[in-house]
């Protein structure tokens, strides 16, 4: 397999190379899905929009991380289960919470659970959800506009499980101590 390259400012198209400032300036470096999606300009600036947009969503930082590592686990992805068990460190989210999304076990709330549930019926039936699916999540509490938004979490992380996947990105250092494989 072709190895991707990890662009960086100085070999990043020119079109990218505002884009890693970005990256740089708001994670404090440079992460390596952002250097492998520089290749394709357009690529990294609509992850980049979609993920401000999903963090700015409804979702509080727990419910963002159920449905990150939820589609992370199920996608399988090396790199993106390690970064976002740091980013929910970093974002204050009970380690309970992130060890059980890791791990595929039942999560210690019953509406972040119905938040996971609904978010995999999303991802393996690819959106066809039924009437089942969405009335367990409304009784849950969660509303059509968190339907539409787990939406937006999968557009987001269908670009980066994907990315990782294809090009093998290498786990940043500083998530490495967060190293993931599947149960499966």
């Amino acid at each position: 397999m072709t190895e991707f390259t990890l662009h960086y400012k100085t070999s990043a198209p020119d079109a990218s190379k505002p884009l890693l400032e970005k990256s740089e300036k708001g994670f404090g470096r440079i992460p390596g899905l952002h250097a492998v999606m520089a290749e394709a300009p357009g690529l990294l600036e609509g992850y980049q929009i979609l993920h401000g947009l999903f963090q700015n969503s409804s979702f509080n930082a727990a419910e963002l991380t159920v449905v990150w590592q939820t589609i992370n686990v199920e996608h399988a992805c090396h790199y993106c289960v390690p970064a976002h068990t740091g980013i929910a460190r970093m974002m204050k989210v009970p380690d309970e919470i992130t060890e059980a999304l890791r791990n595929e076990t039942p999560l210690p709330d019953s509406k972040l659970e119905a938040l996971r549930t609904f978010t995999l019926a999303m991802v393996r039936k690819r959106g066809e959800v039924d009437k089942a699916d969405l009335e367990a999540f409304y009784a849950a509490g969660y509303t059509q506009r968190q339907v539409l938004e787990v939406i937006l979490g999968v557009a987001q992380k269908v670009m980066s499980n994907y990315t990782n996947h294809v090009a093998q990105t290498p786990v940043d250092e500083i998530f490495r101590q967060y190293e993931w494989h599947p149960a499966k």
